[in-house]
């Protein structure tokens, strides 16, 4: 087995077993499952004689990272459908808790606000609790912060509130000035 990487022109073969040394000094077992020339990318499944069961990991490895391999021998063909194994209740549960990140994640970005109200925004949620009124920022279901975002724009909630606020808003402002400045 020779990689393409080292141009000896031959590709990795599908299903062999390698012992893998990378440039990063990481050592390990796999089996090729794919390998892409174009982009000189491997897909290796480690765990092949582990014997721990099913589960396998799977690593995308660029070819030009590996510093020497050993091949090991030919293993079953890694993408023999009645052999594979997929945790469908572990994939549904991280496809559930990827949904709920990536719409918590959206809820956080301001929509028709500018750049600026967007880091004034991410300023105010570093310490506390915020969240987007079409274009206004509530902090703590109480503060308000309208445009222009400056501290005379702060409404609501007590009076500690409203300086706590205050003063990350114009700490924000400054560093926001001192960065367009630069």
């Amino acid at each position: 087995m020779a990689m393409e990487a080292q141009g000896q022109g031959e590709e990795f073969a599908v299903g062999c077993i390698l012992s893998i040394k990378t440039t990063f000094g990481e050592e390990f077992q796999a089996q090729i499952i794919s390998y892409d020339r174009p982009s000189n990318l491997l897909i290796l499944q480690e765990g092949v004689k582990s014997g721990v069961g099913p589960k396998r990991n799977i690593r995308l490895l660029k070819a030009n990272y590996i510093k020497e391999f050993t091949y090991l021998g030919q293993g079953e063909d890694p993408l023999d459908a009645k052999k594979c194994f997929l945790d469908l209740s572990t994939l549904q549960s991280r496809e559930e808790s990827a949904i709920r990140q990536a719409e918590a994640d959206a809820e956080r970005i301001g929509v028709g606000v500018t750049a600026e109200a967007q880091s004034i925004f991410d300023a105010l949620s570093k310490t506390l609790p915020v969240r987007w009124d079409k274009t206004t920022i509530v902090v703590m279901n109480d503060v308000r912060v309208s445009n222009p975002y400056l501290p005379e724009s702060v409404s609501g909630g007590t009076a500690a509130a409203n300086e706590r606020v205050r003063k990350v808003l114009e700490f924000e402002k400054k560093r926001l000035q001192s960065r367009n400045l630069a």
